[in-house]
């Protein structure tokens, strides 16, 4: 028996929003350090704690989304800055409700409800082609955006053939 395997990797973009939150705060510490030094030390405590912050939010505009089709079941794990890995969800495709690209007529439901919970794992750019996962989470209806090559398209359409359409 053979197993169905197919790994992809997609970067995520970096947008304004991002930009503006690494180089903000990279400057509010080098303003804290520079006050510290010359006006007060109490400054440098609050350049320690935006030193802190740095740490942990700059590597986090720095995404790649790694997408592990396995005989049916869709892992999506974060990497941020390419050096720390983080599991993010485990898709079982048969339990799906419907995937189908973004923008097709078969999500005109699914884009219409305003209370459906996103998570958006793609690369964030509309000009490729996005599918949206319609599935449970837990306990509640969720739409899973993910960014699939053709060739993975193709693996996940062959694994449930009745829920998934390409158009």
């Amino acid at each position: 028996m053979s197993d169905l395997y197919y790994e992809l990797l997609v970067k995520k973009e970096t947008t304004a929003m991002d930009r503006v939150k690494k180089f903000g705060l990279i400057f509010l510490t080098a303003v804290f350090v520079f006050g510290g030094l010359f006006i007060s030390p109490l400054l440098l405590l609050v350049a320690l704690a935006l030193g802190i912050a740095c740490y942990f939010i700059i590597p986090s505009t720095d995404l790649e989304f790694e997408y592990l089709f396995v005989n049916g079941e869709l892992d999506i794990d974060k990497v941020m800055a390419k050096t720390k890995r983080k599991k993010v969800i485990s898709l079982d495709v048969a339990q799906a409700d419907l995937i189908a690209p973004v923008n097709s007529h078969r999500m005109d439901y699914y884009n219409g409800n305003q209370k459906m919970k996103t998570m958006d794992f793609s690369s964030g750019n509309p000009e490729h082609k996005r599918f949206a996962m319609i599935t449970r989470v837990g306990t509640e209806s969720c739409r899973v955006i993910i960014e699939p090559d053709e060739k993975m398209a193709l693996s996940i359409k062959n694994s449930a053939p009745s829920k998934v359409f390409l158009d």
